[in-house]
């Protein structure tokens, strides 16, 4: 069998997990975008797929991730999936999804380019269960990367192929999104994905802002830890940046360079000074 994930902490993981049970061996692989967010228009097309790639490097200016950012493309890792299932009739691709938007908008994109195959993609959905966390109390898992790697035991129990209905409905599912092609897209229940605004998380981000200097680093550090429906730090630091240019930000620094490269706080704030026992607020 093969396995597929959306997040990089899960190749890890499931290798880790086939340690523990050997009847689940086989080869790990990972579907590296985010379609939870950016353009979608048009990309089974060349000139589509090279528009999302140009948006991902152009809002990852001054990131970490140097030339990784949009250096990769997932159509190849589809292309060896389709070669490994057509040389072996008896390969089985197993898409292992957490309930998080991220997952399903990666699932959405994947399917429709694997219908042949139906019978043997399967899909494991970790959609409203139970596991139990390392302290041993129940809990309801966002991502594969919260469940402890023995509790993949009774996972893989969710195994069950894509129906054909699923083949064919689901595909609609992923044309809707690409025509309302929203900048972000969020998980309403099921597999339900909604198109939200591109200021989505801006109010996330304004909640880890105080009236003193921080680094931007650490409030995109503090928001990432902090909030409740995840995304990537690549779009918050956009999103950041975008704030800054309304107005709503202040800046000290370079944001044009590194993401270390410069300081934020709230726009308007007024800072405490302390002068002997009194305390004095300054604009």
């Amino acid at each position: 069998m093969t396995h597929i994930v959306f997040n990089e902490s899960e190749v890890a993981l499931m290798q880790e997990v086939m340690t523990l049970d050997e009847t689940m061996s086989g080869e790990v692989l990972l579907i590296r975008d985010d379609f939870a967010v950016g353009p979608l228009t048009q990309l089974d097309t060349e000139e589509g797929w090279l528009a999302r790639l140009s948006w991902w490097n152009q809002i990852s200016q001054g990131s970490p991730y140097g030339e990784k950012t949009g250096s990769f493309d997932d159509r190849q890792t589809v292309a060896a999936i389709k070669e490994k299932l057509t040389a072996n009739p008896e390969e089985e691709l197993w898409i292992w999804m957490g309930q998080n938007q991220h997952d399903v908008t990666g699932y959405y994109w994947l399917m429709p380019q694997l219908k042949e195959f139906q019978g043997r993609i399967m899909i494991l959905y970790m959609n409203n269960l139970p596991f139990i966390n390392e302290k041993g109390h129940i809990f309801y898992p966002s991502w594969l990367s919260e469940i402890q790697p023995r509790e993949f035991t009774k996972a893989k129990k969710l195994c069950r192929p894509i129906t054909l209905s699923e083949f064919e409905i689901d595909p609609d599912e992923w044309r809707k999104l690409t025509e309302e092609n929203a900048v972000v897209r969020m998980l309403e229940g099921g597999k339900k994905i909604a198109g939200k605004e591109d200021s989505f998380y801006d109010a996330e981000i304004i909640k880890n802002i105080t009236g003193e200097w921080q680094k931007a680093t650490r409030v995109l550090s503090n928001t990432l830890n902090r909030m409740k429906i995840k995304t990537g730090d690549i779009f918050l630091m956009w999103r950041m940046k975008q704030l800054i240019t309304d107005g709503k930000i202040e800046i000290t620094g370079d944001p044009s360079k590194s993401w270390k490269d410069f300081d934020v706080k709230l726009a308007g704030a007024r800072q405490v000074v302390e002068a002997g026992e009194d305390s004095v607020p300054v604009s």
